[in-house]
Protein backbone atom coordinates (compact mmCIF):
# COMPACT_ATOMS: atom_id res chain seq x y z
CA UNK A 1 0.00 0.00 0.00
CA UNK A 2 2.86 2.75 0.81
CA UNK A 3 4.87 1.36 -1.98
CA UNK A 4 6.71 4.97 -2.05
CA UNK A 5 8.46 4.69 1.16
CA UNK A 6 10.07 1.31 0.16
CA UNK A 7 11.77 2.73 -3.04
CA UNK A 8 15.30 4.19 -2.94
CA UNK A 9 16.29 7.81 -3.32
CA UNK A 10 17.06 7.38 -6.74
CA UNK A 11 13.77 5.59 -7.52
CA UNK A 12 11.47 7.85 -5.65
CA UNK A 13 13.45 11.38 -7.29
CA UNK A 14 12.99 9.59 -10.84
CA UNK A 15 9.35 8.31 -10.09
CA UNK A 16 9.01 12.13 -9.20
CA UNK A 17 10.59 13.27 -12.67
CA UNK A 18 8.28 11.10 -14.31
CA UNK A 19 5.44 12.51 -13.02
CA UNK A 20 6.22 15.96 -13.37
CA UNK A 21 7.18 15.43 -17.17
CA UNK A 22 3.39 13.81 -17.51
CA UNK A 23 1.76 16.64 -15.99
CA UNK A 24 1.05 14.83 -12.87
CA UNK A 25 1.17 16.29 -8.85
CA UNK A 26 4.47 15.23 -7.54
CA UNK A 27 3.42 12.40 -4.94
CA UNK A 28 -0.28 11.84 -6.06
CA UNK A 29 -2.83 10.42 -8.59
CA UNK A 30 -4.16 12.81 -10.90
CA UNK A 31 -7.70 13.88 -11.23
CA UNK A 32 -7.93 13.12 -14.86
CA UNK A 33 -11.89 13.15 -15.22
CA UNK A 34 -12.86 17.15 -14.17
CA UNK A 35 -16.18 17.46 -16.15
CA UNK A 36 -18.66 15.79 -14.03
CA UNK A 37 -21.19 17.51 -12.35
CA UNK A 38 -21.07 15.16 -9.20
CA UNK A 39 -18.11 13.34 -7.49
CA UNK A 40 -17.61 11.22 -4.49
CA UNK A 41 -14.54 12.38 -2.91
CA UNK A 42 -12.61 10.04 -0.36
CA UNK A 43 -10.34 11.53 2.28
CA UNK A 44 -8.01 8.59 4.43
CA UNK A 45 -6.05 9.41 7.83
CA UNK A 46 -2.60 8.76 7.22
CA UNK A 47 -1.52 5.04 7.89
CA UNK A 48 -5.35 4.54 8.26
CA UNK A 49 -5.14 5.49 12.18
CA UNK A 50 -8.53 5.78 13.77
CA UNK A 51 -8.14 9.54 14.42
CA UNK A 52 -12.12 10.11 13.52
CA UNK A 53 -12.81 7.65 16.49
CA UNK A 54 -15.23 9.74 18.98
CA UNK A 55 -18.55 11.84 17.88
CA UNK A 56 -16.47 14.63 19.38
CA UNK A 57 -14.25 14.40 16.15
CA UNK A 58 -16.40 13.42 13.62
CA UNK A 59 -18.61 16.44 14.79
CA UNK A 60 -15.43 18.98 14.56
CA UNK A 61 -14.87 17.73 11.08
CA UNK A 62 -18.82 18.33 9.68
CA UNK A 63 -18.40 21.31 11.63
CA UNK A 64 -15.50 22.65 9.48
CA UNK A 65 -17.07 20.84 6.30
CA UNK A 66 -20.59 23.33 6.36
CA UNK A 67 -19.97 26.01 8.58
CA UNK A 68 -16.23 27.07 9.50
CA UNK A 69 -14.19 28.90 6.58
CA UNK A 70 -12.06 31.10 8.42
CA UNK A 71 -12.55 34.41 9.85
CA UNK A 72 -10.75 37.19 8.44
CA UNK A 73 -12.10 39.07 5.48
CA UNK A 74 -9.77 37.49 2.61
CA UNK A 75 -11.05 34.30 4.24
CA UNK A 76 -14.84 34.92 3.70
CA UNK A 77 -14.06 35.86 0.37
CA UNK A 78 -12.26 32.66 -0.28
CA UNK A 79 -14.76 30.90 2.03
CA UNK A 80 -17.77 32.11 -0.44
CA UNK A 81 -16.08 31.18 -3.04
CA UNK A 82 -15.75 27.55 -2.32
CA UNK A 83 -19.02 27.00 -1.04
CA UNK A 84 -20.96 28.52 -4.41
CA UNK A 85 -18.78 26.26 -6.39
CA UNK A 86 -19.13 23.45 -3.78
CA UNK A 87 -23.02 21.73 -2.81
CA UNK A 88 -22.85 18.41 -0.53
CA UNK A 89 -25.03 16.14 -1.13
CA UNK A 90 -24.24 13.31 1.08
CA UNK A 91 -21.69 12.05 3.47
CA UNK A 92 -20.50 9.63 5.68
CA UNK A 93 -17.53 10.13 8.49
CA UNK A 94 -15.99 6.42 9.51
CA UNK A 95 -13.03 6.39 12.17
CA UNK A 96 -10.39 6.38 9.41
CA UNK A 97 -12.04 7.85 6.56
CA UNK A 98 -14.85 9.83 5.48
CA UNK A 99 -16.78 10.32 1.80
CA UNK A 100 -18.28 13.60 0.25
CA UNK A 101 -20.71 12.91 -2.53
CA UNK A 102 -20.99 16.34 -4.30
CA UNK A 103 -21.97 18.19 -6.69
CA UNK A 104 -18.89 20.01 -7.99
CA UNK A 105 -18.80 23.47 -10.57
CA UNK A 106 -15.26 24.52 -10.06
CA UNK A 107 -13.46 21.27 -9.17
CA UNK A 108 -10.47 23.85 -8.48
CA UNK A 109 -11.45 24.59 -5.15
CA UNK A 110 -11.49 21.29 -3.57
CA UNK A 111 -7.72 21.30 -2.92
CA UNK A 112 -8.48 24.37 -1.06
CA UNK A 113 -11.33 22.83 0.89
CA UNK A 114 -9.49 20.38 1.88
CA UNK A 115 -5.98 22.11 2.68
CA UNK A 116 -7.78 24.45 4.71
CA UNK A 117 -10.30 21.73 7.06
CA UNK A 118 -7.49 19.16 7.40
CA UNK A 119 -4.50 21.75 8.61
CA UNK A 120 -6.95 23.14 11.38
CA UNK A 121 -8.00 19.89 12.47
CA UNK A 122 -4.92 18.69 12.36
CA UNK A 123 -3.49 21.16 14.80
CA UNK A 124 -6.11 20.89 16.98
CA UNK A 125 -6.60 17.37 17.21
CA UNK A 126 -2.54 16.70 17.71
CA UNK A 127 -2.99 19.90 20.92
CA UNK A 128 -5.64 17.72 22.44
CA UNK A 129 -3.18 14.74 22.26
CA UNK A 130 -0.69 16.54 23.48
CA UNK A 131 1.65 15.47 20.21
CA UNK A 132 3.64 17.43 18.06
CA UNK A 133 3.87 17.25 14.25
CA UNK A 134 2.00 13.73 13.88
CA UNK A 135 0.69 14.22 10.00
CA UNK A 136 -3.11 13.14 10.68
CA UNK A 137 -4.28 13.16 7.21
CA UNK A 138 -3.15 11.14 4.30
CA UNK A 139 -4.49 11.91 0.85
CA UNK A 140 -8.25 12.80 -0.83
CA UNK A 141 -9.40 10.98 -3.77
CA UNK A 142 -12.04 11.95 -6.56
CA UNK A 143 -14.33 9.31 -8.05
CA UNK A 144 -16.86 10.75 -10.94
CA UNK A 145 -20.40 10.05 -10.79
CA UNK A 146 -20.76 7.87 -14.21
CA UNK A 147 -24.72 7.61 -14.19
CA UNK A 148 -27.97 8.33 -12.73
CA UNK A 149 -27.43 5.07 -10.97
CA UNK A 150 -23.93 5.20 -9.89
CA UNK A 151 -25.24 8.34 -8.08
CA UNK A 152 -28.14 6.76 -6.06
CA UNK A 153 -25.72 3.76 -5.25
CA UNK A 154 -23.79 6.78 -3.65
CA UNK A 155 -26.08 8.18 -1.83
CA UNK A 156 -27.16 5.32 -0.60
CA UNK A 157 -24.21 4.30 0.77
CA UNK A 158 -23.38 7.16 2.41
CA UNK A 159 -26.69 6.66 4.18
CA UNK A 160 -26.97 3.42 5.17
CA UNK A 161 -23.18 4.24 6.54
CA UNK A 162 -23.63 7.40 8.69
CA UNK A 163 -26.98 5.98 10.30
Amino acid sequence: MYEYRKLTAEQKAELVKYRLSQGYPPHSAPHEVRDKQFYLLTVACYEHQCHIHTESRRQQLLDMIFHRFGGSVNEERSAKALTTNLRICAWVVLPNHYHLLVDVENFDVLGELFRRIHGALSRQWNLEDNITKRKIWYRWSDRAIRSERHYYTTLNYSNRQDG
